[in-house]
């Protein structure tokens, strides 16, 4: 058979054809696989939604440093999406208000006093002689009075990763409140073993801040626990710089240098604990920074920062019909309230809205 021009141009238009085909094949294939990467990046960590325990256990002028701490911690959270309604802080002083503070109502983080980490705009939910050892621990499982307000209360669930950082003054195996009682670290590790028996959080990063640091998560048990410690056993976690013009120490070395690398990190941040637990280096911190990952089961490398010192905004998708409200814009007096099936139209008389008189008018 002979192969003339026009079988030619078909054997070749056949090829380029099939060439095409297989191209764009495989391009939805790696399309729609980097698509299902992502989707399962978006809900790796399986939280959704963050909360926040932030207690100054120190009480005293002379311990302004741990007020600062706190404060700047709370500051950097905040600022990474944790709102005020899902961050419990719990102050022992007012440090603020304190008759020695030269700068009445501040409270500053370094000497050049450039940020007041007091500002404006904190909600202090536990102050003072409320911040004890019974009341912490409360909160953490639970078991508070019926009356107490939700503003005081972690609300957290099976879903939520919660941030709790510690500061203060102490020992092998505590830490102190008010100078006159102390949390002991197996106190600490049931109260956590409560809340995973409650359902009360998906995953929990404890960093602490004070002398001896490392005995205060040795005795944890629970599961999906991350820990971080400024100082070993035997060891001091020290402070960082003097501010002359208040005669105390500002801030403590560890929460210092974590701060530093957290005024770096944005909401979208791609940084990781891994990344984290390297901010303070001997050298720096002159005490030892220890980390406790074995009742962690992601690797740290790829567990990111914000998973605990940010907030999600997880979207997950259901399968049911809710029924909708909304306002027919053709005709102002009617609502339409649909549901799956039907729309029934109701009559409804629309309130007209206007701003109240500046000056009442019994006094004009």
């Amino acid at each position: 058979m002979v192969d003339t021009g026009e079988n030619s141009i078909m054997k070749y238009t056949f090829i380029f054809n099939s060439c095409i085909l297989i191209v764009f094949s495989t391009y939805v294939h790696v399309g729609n696989a980097n698509h299902d990467e992502q989707v399962n990046e978006f809900f790796k960590s399986g939280h959704t939604n963050n909360w926040a325990v932030l207690v100054d256990a120190s009480r005293f002028w002379f311990n302004y440093r741990h007020h600062a701490n706190v404060l700047s911690l709370y500051r950097s959270v905040k600022r990474l999406g944790i709102p005020d309604s899902q961050i419990i802080l719990m102050v022992a002083d007012d440090m603020a208000c304190n008759p020695r503070n030269p700068r009445p109502a501040t409270v500053f983080n370094n000497q050049n006093q450039h940020i007041n980490v007091y500002g404006d705009d904190v909600e202090v939910d536990y102050r003072g002689y409320e911040v004890t050892v019974e009341n912490f621990i409360r909160v953490l499982t639970g078991r508070l009075p019926e009356s107490t307000p939700r503003s005081k209360r972690l609300l957290s669930d099976e879903r939520s990763n919660i941030l709790v950082y510690m500061t203060g003054h102490g020992g092998d195996g505590f830490l102190k409140f008010q100078d006159a009682e102390e949390v002991s670290n197996v106190e600490l590790a049931d109260a956590f073993e409560q809340m995973w028996q409650k359902q009360r959080y998906h995953e929990l990063f404890f960093m602490i801040d004070t002398c001896q640091a490392e005995s205060m998560f040795q005795k944890f048990y629970s599961p999906n626990i991350l820990a971080v410690a400024s100082s070993r056993v035997g060891e001091d976690s020290l402070s960082h710089h003097v501010d002359p013009a208040l005669g105390v120490y500002v801030i403590d070395r560890y929460t210092y240098y974590a701060l530093e690398f957290l005024e770096n990190v944005k909401p979208g941040s791609k940084k990781t604990m891994a990344q984290f637990f390297k901010v303070c280096p001997k050298h720096l911190c002159i005490s030892t920074v220890s980390t406790r990952t074995d009742l962690f089961p992601r690797d740290v490398s790829h567990t990111l920062l914000t998973d605990f010192f940010g907030s999600v905004r997880n979207v997950e998708l259901l399968t049911e019909t809710s029924p909708l409200s909304k306002i027919n814009t053709s005709s102002p007096t009617k609502v339409e309230t649909c549901s799956k099936d039907t729309c029934k139209v109701m009559n409804k008389k629309l309130e007209k809205f206007s701003y109240p008189d500046q000056i009442p008018k019994i006094l004009i």
